[in-house]
C-alpha cells in the first residue's frame, strides 16, 4: 500500500542504524564482551546525548578494549564529549566490531573498509539487490548513510519486524525493552514505542525520514516528508497508526497531545491546528 511517490529515492539516514548494527552481532563482537538489551539499543539510538547514553556507549568501548579517542563522531559542542553525540552508540558499535575483527580503526568510516562493505552487503542482502547497486553517502555523524526508495525502507522495516533473521530478532528485542536509549524521554521514538506494550518498533531520520514495524507481522511503514519536516512526518505516521489499528485509542491521544501542538518556543500566531490532512 502507498500513497505519494513510493519509489522515490531519498537517504534514509537514522533510520538505518539497526541494520547497521548487524555485523556487531554476526561478527561475534557483541557476544565477546556480554553485550545484550542496552548495548544493542544505544547501538541503534539516536540519542539526546544524556549522561546514561554516554555512558552506555562508552561501556561498549571500554569492554572492547577501545580507546574513546578512536571516535569519529563531532562533539555536540567544543565543551562535550563524542560520546554525547547522537550517533555516539553506532559508532561505538562500529569500532567495537572493527576491533573483534582485526580491521582498522583509524578508518572505520571509510566507504572502501571492511566493516562498511560487510553492512553493504547485508543490506543488499534484505533488499534482494547486489551491493555495488546501494549507493552511499556522509550523514552528518561521518558514517556513510544509503540512498534508498522509500518502498525499499519499507521492506527493510518489514523484515526488522519479521522474525525471520537472527541478528535482527535480537535487534528488535533490544529496542522494544530500552527504547528510552533509541531516543529519549519525550522524543517520538521512545514515547511511541513504551504505547505499543512491545508490538512497534520506531526509528526517525533526519530530513523527515520515518520508519515503524509491527512486530512478528513482517509489515513495516517509511515515510519521507519532502521539505523535512518533523511535525509533519509525525502526524504523518500518527494517521496511518490510526488507520492500521496499529496502537490503541489511548496511546493514540497520548501521543497525538504530546507531538501534534505548536511548542511555545516556536513564538508564532497560530489559527487553526495541527493535523493530518488528507487530500
Amino acid at each position: 500500500m502507498s500513497a505519494g511517490q513510493a519509489n522515490l529515492e531519498t537517504f534514509i539516514r537514522s533510520a538505518l542504524k539497526p541494520f547497521q548494527a548487524i555485523p556487531f552481532i554476526s561478527s561475534g563482537a557483541a557476544e565477546v564482551i556480554g553485550c545484550e538489551g542496552k548495548g544493542l539499543a544505544i547501538c541503534c539510538g539516536s540519542h539526546t546525548g544524556t549522561t546514561a547514553h554516554a555512558r552506555e556507549a562508552f561501556r561498549l568501548l571500554w569492554d572492547s578494549d577501545v580507546n574513546v579517542d578512536f571516535l569519529q563522531c563531532p562533539k555536540p559542542n567544543p565543551e562535550k564529549s563524542p560520546l554525547e553525540h547522537n550517533c555516539s552508540g553506532k559508532h561505538a558499535a562500529f569500532l567495537a566490531t572493527c576491533k573483534k575483527m582485526g580491521w582498522g580503526l583509524e578508518n572505520y568510516l571509510q566507504g572502501e573498509h571492511p566493516l562498511q562493505i560487510e553492512i553493504l552487503r547485508r543490506v543488499g542482502e534484505l533488499l534482494g539487490i547486489p551491493p555495488a547497486e546501494l549507493v552511499a553517502a556522509r550523514d552528518d555523524c561521518g558514517a556513510p548513510t544509503l540512498l534508498l526508495q522509500i518502498d525499499q525502507m519499507a521492506l527493510l522495516y518489514a523484515q526488522l519486524g519479521g522474525a525471520n533473521h537472527a541478528e535482527l530478532e535480537k535487534i528488535i528485542r533490544a529496542m522494544l525493552s530500552h527504547p528510552e536509549l533509541v531516543a529519549g524521554t519525550g522524543r517520538f521514538d521512545t514515547e511511541l514505542m513504551l504505547r505499543a506494550h512491545k508490538q512497534l518498533v520506531s526509528k526517525g531520520g533526519s530530513e523527515g525520514i520515518q520508519c515503524i514495524s509491527r512486530v512478528g507481522e513482517g509489515m513495516g511503514i517509511a515515510i519521507k516528508v519532502e521539505d523535512g519536516s518533523k511535525r509533519a512526518k509525525h502526524a504523518g505516521a500518527l494517521h496511518l497508526l490510526r488507520q492500521l489499528d496499529w496502537l490503541t485509542p489511548i496511546g493514540l491521544q497520548e501521543m497525538e497531545e504530546q507531538v501534534l501542538h505548536i511548542g511555545p518556543g516556536l513564538q508564532l500566531e497560530v489559527n487553526g491546528e495541527l493535523r493530518f490532512q488528507e487530500t
